[in-house]
C-alpha cells in the first residue's frame, strides 16, 4: 500500500491546470504584451512589443525580489511617460499556462507576425 499525502486529491494534471486559469491578467490602459529577447543586467531587459517598439525595459525595486524573468518569457509592460517607444517596466510575468492560454485566444497572434519577418 503507498503512503499518500494528507490534503493530496486524485486530480489529474490537466484538472490542476485548467484550476490554474481562472483568471489571466490582460493589458489595461497603456500595457502592452512583449516577449522578453534577452536580459540585459541590473534588472533590465529588451522586450519586443506588441505594438512593434523593442523597448529597454526594467523591472522596479518594489517587484525585484519577487518577478524572476528568462528570455521567451510573455510579459506584461508599461510603457514610461516620457521616453515611452524605446523604455517601460514589467509588471507582470505570465505562467507557461496562461501564456498558452494567450495564444489560443489570439491576444499574441501580433507578436507571431513579428517574428516571421
Amino acid at each position: 500500500m503507498a503512503y499518500i499525502k494528507p490534503g493530496t486529491d486524485n486530480r489529474t494534471q490537466e484538472q490542476i491546470e485548467a484550476d490554474e486559469i481562472r483568471r489571466v491578467r490582460l493589458p489595461r490602459g497603456n500595457e502592452i504584451l512583449g516577449l522578453l529577447v534577452a536580459r540585459l543586467g541590473s534588472s533590465r531587459c529588451r522586450v519586443q512589443c506588441l505594438d512593434g517598439n523593442e523597448r529597454v525595459c526594467r523591472i522596479p525595486g518594489r517587484l525585484k525580489r519577487s518577478l524572476w524573468v528568462r528570455e521567451n518569457d510573455i510579459v506584461l509592460v508599461e510603457p514610461w511617460e516620457f521616453g515611452g517607444e524605446e523604455k517601460g517596466d514589467i509588471i507582470f510575468k505570465y505562467r507557461p499556462i496562461q501564456a498558452k492560454w494567450l495564444r489560443t485566444k489570439g491576444y499574441l497572434k501580433d507578436l507571431e507576425n513579428q517574428d516571421e519577418f
